[in-house]
């Protein structure tokens, strides 16, 4: 790729820059870390490959970078483009063969969503291959956008008032997840890896099933955003600003106990006659 444009240059500086900063507010990367970047082929996770070498480059602490891909067997899935990438950029990198394309083609129902459980055993694997070869923190390529939609979908459709957090510790401790692009936004993203040309696998299994409620949250978002521009980093915002008090969790709010403060000013005034 040749010299970048003022604007050209502005977004990468942009995607850096906020990536840099979700790192260091949330203490994504310590000094010594093993970080593996789980690589789907995509715009998100070569992306975040893109910004964590810059980042490895430019940051005050060593930490190890170790690409990872996990090749499900979906057919026609094009083995060859993210090693001959990889290699290309001198990372190094694991590719894991797991066959979760027919276990979930086997369970889930012709005309029924698959993301649920593909993403479930797709997960498992990683944990247990980050753990395998000593990994301290696993990358993933989630970003602003997909942190709100999770919000949403997760209040419209299983009662809770959850997302993606930027860093999570898995249930049994073992694994760390982080997510530096969380700040970053999908639109900046696609420019990003349309003005750098990444090898773009889609994916056959989740990417061709139609009225996926996350596609569904997703235009409600966009329509949002087109009304009112800057909605949904408002509504990401919250997410950081969140008071327990106005809420109705007694799990994490003390509701049963609270009286009047008897010892707090009264806010009567007498009145003097004149």
């Amino acid at each position: 790729m040749g010299t970048l444009t003022v604007n050209q240059n502005k977004l990468q500086k942009r995607l850096r820059r906020l990536a840099g900063e979700a790192v260091a507010d949330f203490n994504m990367i310590e000094d010594g870390d093993k970080v593996m970047v789980c690589l789907s082929g995509g715009k998100d996770s070569y992306t975040l490959l893109d910004v964590l070498l810059h980042l490895q480059k430019v940051a005050p602490i060593t930490f190890e970078i170790v690409a990872v891909n996990m090749d499900q067997k979906q057919p026609g899935f094009p083995e060859h483009v993210l090693p001959a990438y990889l290699k290309a950029l001198g990372v190094d990198y694991h590719i894991v063969e797991k066959d979760t394309y027919s276990v979930v083609k086997e369970l889930i129902p012709e005309g029924k969503t698959t993301c649920s459980l593909c993403s479930r055993l797709r997960r498992g694997t990683l944990y247990t291959f980050a753990d395998e070869i000593g990994a301290t923190k696993m990358a993933l390529g989630h970003h602003r956008d997909d942190i709100v939609e999770t919000f949403f979908l997760n209040m419209f459709f299983n009662g809770s008032l959850k997302a993606m957090p930027p860093k999570l510790r898995a249930d049994d401790g073992r694994n760390v997840v982080i997510r530096p692009l969380a700040y970053c936004n999908e639109k900046d993203i696609q420019a990003y890896s349309d003005l750098k040309q990444f090898p773009i696998i889609p994916c056959n299994l989740c990417g061709s099933q139609e009225n996926l409620q996350r596609q569904v949250v997703k235009e409600m978002l966009l329509d949002w955003e087109r009304k009112t521009p800057g909605r949904t980093e408002s509504i990401f915002r919250s997410l950081q600003n969140v008071q327990p008090s106005q809420l109705a969790d007694r799990s994490l709010f003390d509701f049963t106990s609270l009286k009047i403060d008897e010892s707090a000013a009264s806010r009567f005034v007498n009145v003097v006659n004149l």
